[in-house]
């Protein structure tokens, strides 16, 4: 179960630590108990799951809690479209068991390889106006205390524990086994296409009401997006070529791309022309797939990330000033930026808590200049009422995001309650919670 001080660093490669000692726990009691031995060593413990966090919140200077062996078992119910799994599962990996058993998780974001306890903890979300993030499909969970007592939450049982952990940034216990509510399989048609910015922001309401799925990217330096939409149909009768697969996913999106960001790296000019040229080198394209399948895409270019959710309404004005703040920066921008949308929920730190949002995030290519892109654009998010994604980079406090949380107060309670001594704390948490 124990081994030896460990170097981690996450995938893209802006956060790194060296654990005093990783524990790799193969039961719950396992968990339970390098928690207490944590406390007994007068260590804190970070759970870390696949690193696809852009923010130091699985960074890990005391104990580090790699899940990854994690054995609960896993229990599938078709008939109540119910399945419970051990946290450290990955979404890949419960992507593929569900389909086994006819069953697929409602909604998906871009990649698959994060952690379930990962996802869930940091508010990961997809992209649907009637739909809310991942831990919106959550019906109980199991987590470790500060204390080393071990807790099951729903609805029913430890119901404000449930509404705090459920989004919890690892702060409030170690999510070791969660019950997730299922759908029936369902096939996907994508269709992507060009379009103006213009005409897409004019008829943003249609957009996002009128499909199950609903994104675009904007491509700096330009007036031009790429829309994708996702819509459930009965068969999977339009399958995506594999040759055509693998030019617009493997070959343009990720290899051509990244020798693009790689130029433009060198040649910070012609960055410009590059994503012009991007804007139109992805052409309309319509294919039917498994729905996770559709979903997920793989990212092999590295980058980092910070994603504001917004108030639907602030979307336009949101946009007009990140393209102004492009415009005038003193470097040049390689990646296109990208825009979601979800419905409201009433998880305590959910990013969508109490409203309907639109995402915006912004990447840039690692080894380019990003933080004065990201702190303006944070300036004019906050302006607007935004929040942060937990798992992408900013640099609000917990005074400012106490303000942006209705709820925020009521986690802290729990938080205080579940680890009295600050026992899961690291920087990130610190910044973010308070001390």
């Amino acid at each position: 179960m124990v081994g030896t001080p460990a170097a981690w660093s996450n995938w893209a490669g802006n956060q790194r630590s060296t654990a005093a000692l990783t524990v790799r726990p193969r039961t719950v009691e396992e968990v339970a108990e390098a928690v207490r031995h944590a406390a007994d060593t007068g260590r804190t413990i970070r759970a870390v799951g696949s690193g696809h966090s852009f923010t130091a919140t699985a960074v890990a200077d005391g104990h580090r809690l790699d899940l990854a062996d994690l054995d609960t078992g896993v229990t599938v119910d078709p008939a109540r479209r119910l399945v419970t799994v051990p946290a450290g599962m990955t979404l890949h990996t419960l992507n593929d068991l569900l389909a086994r058993h006819g069953l697929a998780l409602p909604n998906l974001g871009d990649i698959d390889a994060q952690t379930i306890a990962g996802a869930l903890s940091t508010g990961t979300h997809g992209t649907g106006g009637k739909l809310g993030c991942l831990s919106t499909f959550v019906t109980a969970l199991t987590l470790v205390t500060g204390t080393g007592e071990v807790l099951r939450c729903s609805p029913d049982e430890h119901r404000d524990v449930f509404a705090a952990a459920r989004v919890g940034l690892g702060a409030v216990g170690v999510l070791v086994e969660v019950t997730l509510r299922c759908v029936d399989a369902f096939v996907l048609r994508a269709h992507e296409r060009p379009a103006a910015l213009a005409a897409v922001l004019d008829d943003l309401p249609g957009l996002v009401e009128q499909h199950d799925h609903a994104e675009f990217y904007w491509f700096p330096y330009t007036d031009r997006v790429q829309v994708k939409t996702n819509d459930r149909v009965p068969a999977d009768d339009r399958p995506l070529p594999r040759w055509r697969g693998w030019l617009d996913d493997e070959f343009l999106s990720n290899t051509v791309f990244a020798g693009a960001c790689r130029l433009g790296r060198a040649v910070p000019a012609l960055a410009p022309g590059i994503s012009a040229i991007s804007a139109r080198a992805l052409t309309e394209r319509t294919y039917t797939g498994r729905s996770d399948q559709v979903f997920c895409t793989p990212r092999r270019v590295r980058f980092v990330e910070m994603e504001y959710a917004l108030p639907r309404a602030a979307l336009t004005t949101a946009l007009t000033e990140l393209r102004k703040i492009v415009d005038r920066l003193p470097f040049k921008v390689l990646f296109p930026v990208e825009v979601r949308f979800t419905a409201a929920d009433d998880i305590w730190l959910s990013h969508g808590y109490g409203r309907d949002s639109a995402y915006i995030a912004i990447h840039q290519y690692v080894g380019m200049p990003y933080e004065p892109y990201f702190r303006a654009f944070e300036e004019v998010a906050t302006g607007l009422d935004g929040r942060p994604h937990w798992g992408k980079l900013h640099w609000r406090t917990a005074d400012s995001l106490a303000t942006a949380y209705p709820k925020f107060t009521d986690f802290q309670t729990i938080r205080k309650r579940l680890d009295p001594d600050n026992r899961f704390s690291n920087p990130y948490l610190e910044q973010v919670l308070g001390a």
